[in-house]
């Protein structure tokens, strides 16, 4: 067992610590929301759960302070439950196993809630703390980001005093953010009447995993391997060459995670099972292939299965099919202003396909209002020639920019004197919640920061150790530094 909670600075790793112990699946929050309230009375600073099940934390000003603007630190409680395919881990029931490698705090074959738990430590270790300097103080712990914003979505108008916002949600220290991408969940469903599988056919799984998966907003444009789009390509040549069927497909299983894992089942003539076992290494070889710079554990394998008593019905199949073949996944288009940084996408993120039921999970995203009402055109066009019925939920706008920002030239000037360089500015294609309040609460002054996390939303995930004490260094004096009211 590593020891994370005696790193430094131990205020935050030893708040993390405990985080890590509390289950905070998205959708599962009554365990650590009970966490953060005991948390409060012991520091003894005042806490409560709103009607939007957030967890609002208030901190009185140092004395002497109390003219300073009030302050809003905000996190959110959940954490993306991902798991290599090896593990057993309950994200209902078990605590995250963390582990030291280096510079690197990681977690035993899930992820490590570094995202955003390091930011709910950080304002945990703010608001315990009796030697630091501040005005007012708000934390703001948000519920189910992960799966839709809903927790800043039902935020209470008037709820919050404050005048600036700092987000603890970004994962690159250095950098500052002042706007984000928008985004929307989109969905296609199929219902279907199910016909007989031959009774001379058998059946087999194909399954693809070991890819990288990934955060579909921050690491979209890496070219990252998507398990259902690679599966689509392998399914329409199994149908044409070997005369199969399809009965069942699951892969993926989070919106915002670029999915690593599908599996379908096929059933087929039985002469013809060793030509589809050739298929399939043959497409073993061209995934291998065509992602060599940047997948390296591609496993695509299949082995028989008890033959099912029913599948698709072989239109409905093709219609899928196509659908699923054309459907855009990945970017779009780059911001015409910013060219490094992503303007719009779509994540192709789950598919279920299975006893008359199918269901196609999207999450487009873009910090246009036009072209995500484009790209959300674009998708129904494509489920809707399949005949499915597609819906939107969840959308949320884009947080726009404000590079003249008081509490933005504050952070830069004290992020300069103490890393003795120049911070970076910049958009994120990622959602974050900033946008959803300032909807609420549009006189906030807000920027986003945090320490280094790489590979959220996949079961490797890590912090790096040594941009923790700086991020909490930079908070701190920032907290001291806030101008008057």
């Amino acid at each position: 067992m590593s020891e994370i909670k005696n790193l430094k600075p131990e205020s935050v790793w030893h708040n993390f610590d405990a985080l890590t112990q509390i289950p905070r699946p998205s959708g599962h929050l009554k365990k650590v929301q009970q966490f953060l309230i005991d948390f409060a009375k012991r520091a003894g600073v005042e806490a409560f759960i709103d009607s939007a099940n957030n967890v609002v934390m208030r901190k009185p000003a140092t004395p002497g302070f109390e003219n300073r603007k009030t302050v809003v630190l905000q996190s959110h409680m959940d954490m993306v439950p991902q798991k290599s395919p090896e593990s057993k881990h309950n994200f209902e029931t078990d605590p995250i196993e963390t582990w030291i490698d280096g510079d690197w705090v990681k977690a035993k074959n899930t992820t490590l809630g570094a995202d955003n738990g390091l930011g709910v430590a950080a304002i945990l270790a703010i608001m315990e703390a009796t030697d630091l300097k501040h005005g007012p103080l708000e934390g703001l712990i948000t519920a189910d980001e992960e799966t839709g914003m809903f927790g800043a979505e039902a935020l209470p108008a008037g709820e919050l005093q404050a005048d600036i916002m700092l987000n603890l949600d970004s994962e690159k220290w250095g950098k500052f953010v002042i706007g984000s991408a928008g985004g929307i969940d989109v969905t296609a469903d199929l219902e279907y009447k199910e016909i007989e599988t031959d009774a001379n056919d058998v059946a087999i799984k194909v399954t693809l995993r070991g890819l990288r998966g990934g955060h579909s907003g921050l690491e979209i444009h890496e070219g990252r391997a998507n398990a259902n789009k690679l599966m689509v390509r392998f399914v329409r040549s199994a149908i044409q060459e070997t005369d199969a069927r399809l009965t069942t497909w699951h892969g993926g299983n989070m919106r915002n995670a670029i999915p690593f894992h599908a599996e379908v089942v096929l059933t087929l003539p039985k002469e013809n099972v060793a030509a589809l076992e050739e298929l399939v290494n043959d497409w073993k070889e061209e995934f291998i292939e065509e992602f060599k710079l940047i997948e390296n554990n591609v496993e695509f394998f299949c082995e028989s299965v008890p033959t099912p008593k029913s599948q698709v019905p072989e239109q409905i199949q093709d219609n899928l099919i196509d659908a699923i073949y054309a459907c855009h996944d990945g970017v779009l288009r780059m911001i015409p202003a910013i060219p490094t940084v992503v303007e719009t996408s779509s994540n192709l993120a789950i598919i279920d396909i299975e006893g008359g039921s199918a269901s196609v999970k999207i999450l487009a995203r873009s910090s246009g209002e036009e072209m995500k009402s484009y790209i959300c055109e674009m998708l129904q066009s494509c489920f809707n020639m399949a005949g499915m019925k597609v819906t939107f939920s969840g959308s949320y706008g884009g947080w726009d920019p404000n590079p003249d920002s008081e509490i933005l030239k504050l952070l830069l000037k004290v992020y300069q004197d103490q890393n003795h360089e120049e911070g970076t500015v910049q958009v994120d294609h990622a959602g974050l919640e900033c946008s959803v309040i300032l909807s609420k609460y549009p006189n906030l002054d807000i920027v986003s920061f945090g320490p280094t996390i790489m590979s959220p939303h996949t079961s490797t995930e890590r912090c790096l150790i040594s941009s923790v004490n700086p991020f909490w260094e930079l908070l701190k004096r920032v907290l001291e530094e806030i101008p008057v009211k």
